[in-house]
């Protein structure tokens, strides 16, 4: 049987873009951005004077076009998921394409939430593939180019760069210092600290929600255990305090949760742009901090959803089911 010839031509491609990278880098300079925690404004005047009536200014920042953006890419991702199953259902039930890698990972999410969730499966999976599928969202979206490189420029209050005219009214850096900065169009919001609080907000709340569900107004005898202080004084106080530490933990977990994410997607960011600016030409460097973090972009929301699932899963369990398991 005669073998098929192979044709390395991927490599060549490779190589081709490798030249093209170093040939780009010489010609237009890579210059490090400005690293900021905060989200830069994208325009000076805040768009409500006191929004709420008691929060203050609220600024356009450069998180809320990429917030905007994430839920429309989202809706659309579900619609031809849908579109593509239908399709499937009308002919031969196979599903195929982007519906049948879907369906697959889901499917994959669903036995696992179900060998440690048991019969709450149907409460929890869906918190479980939701924050998981829209934290993943989130953190692939800043490696799309453009994102924290394409923006307004502003007048640096201290340090900045030079710039030179491109065509019309844009504008490129230079690599000599000057007297503006950029505040990018978009800028992903898993490098935001109010997108990961808000987010570890709403999942602890959703463990508290399915806690309740689960054993109903005896839950809250998990933080607030003082039946025991009377009929068992030494194991009864132990018992309380334990409920105390309980309910700091619970608090606990939103910090937990938001600057996790936070770290290590904002540690990406910063290793980017760095390897970027520094290493413009060799952009085999900068391609590979770029796989780098989007195998770090799939872990973190990996890890943000089976801890959800976790935590979720323990507070279905009263203190007398661990004790029987034991």
């Amino acid at each position: 049987m005669e073998q098929e010839k192979r044709r390395p031509w991927r490599r060549w491609v490779v190589l081709a873009l490798l030249i093209v990278g170093f040939y780009l880098g010489e010609l237009f300079v890579p210059v490090q951005p400005e690293i900021t925690v905060a989200p830069e404004k994208l325009i000076e005047e805040p768009i409500f004077e006191n929004f709420l009536g008691f929060a203050g200014p609220l600024y356009l920042v450069n998180t809320m076009p990429t917030l905007i953006l994430t839920v429309i890419l989202i809706v659309l991702f579900a619609y031809a998921v849908n579109r593509s199953l239908k399709k499937s259902a009308q002919t031969d039930f196979v599903p195929r394409g982007i519906g049948n890698v879907t369906e697959t990972i889901l499917e994959v999410i669903y036995n696992m939430t179900e060998g440690a969730a048991g019969k709450w499966v149907k409460t929890i999976f869906p918190w479980f593939a939701t924050i998981m599928i829209y934290v993943l969202f989130a953190n692939l979206m800043k490696l799309i180019p453009g994102f924290e490189s394409i923006g307004v420029l502003h007048h640096a209050q201290g340090e900045g760069h030079a710039r030179e005219l491109l065509v019309g009214n844009w504008y490129l850096f230079t690599a000599e210092k000057g007297e503006y900065i950029l505040a990018p169009f978009f800028r992903g919001i898993s490098v935001d600290l109010n997108f990961t609080f808000t987010l570890a907000l709403i999942a602890v709340i959703g463990i508290q929600v399915v806690g309740f569900r689960a054993q109903g107004m005896g839950y809250l005898t998990k933080f607030l255990n003082f039946g025991g202080v009377f009929k068992k004084p030494v194991f009864g106080v132990i018992d309380m305090f334990m409920g105390i530490l309980e309910l700091i933990s619970e608090f606990a977990k939103i910090l937990s949760f938001a600057f996790r994410l936070f770290g290590n997607m904002f540690a990406g960011m910063v290793l980017i742009s760095v390897f970027g600016a520094l290493l413009g030409k060799i952009s085999i460097v900068p391609a590979g901090i770029y796989l780098f973090e989007l195998f770090i972009g799939i872990i973190q929301a990996f890890v943000f959803g089976i801890l959800t699932m976790v935590f979720m899963v323990m507070a279905t369990q009263g203190h007398g089911e661990e004790h029987a398991k034991h």
